[in-house]
């Protein structure tokens, strides 16, 4: 996650997401930076329009939740087995950015 972490950061500083800029961040947050995943991260957000993918991936939780709020009335442990499957909500986000 701090992957993408690092690039929502620079998308949201305005500035170019590429190998050096992420690497940074991440340096700077005390993460040692694999290179391979920086540049898989790098080439999966070419041509991805991001504030677009953030805010689709902002207004599904919300569309969701009233589903999910009949859900658990079900059965618990299957709730819990749902929140690990589906990432918490931000599937669609994850996905995106490798």
């Amino acid at each position: 996650m701090e992957y993408v972490y690092a690039a929502m950061l620079l998308h949201s500083a305005k500035t170019e997401i590429d190998e050096k800029a992420v690497t940074a961040v991440l340096k700077a947050a005390g993460v040692s930076a694999d290179s391979a995943r920086v540049k898989a991260l790098v080439a999966s957000l070419s041509g991805v329009d991001i504030a677009e993918a953030m805010a689709t991936a902002i207004a599904s939780p919300a569309a969701a939740a009233p589903a999910a709020a009949a859900s658990a009335d079900a059965a618990p442990a299957e709730e819990e087995e749902e929140e690990e499957e589906d990432g918490g909500g931000f599937e669609g986000l994850g996905s995106l950015f490798g």
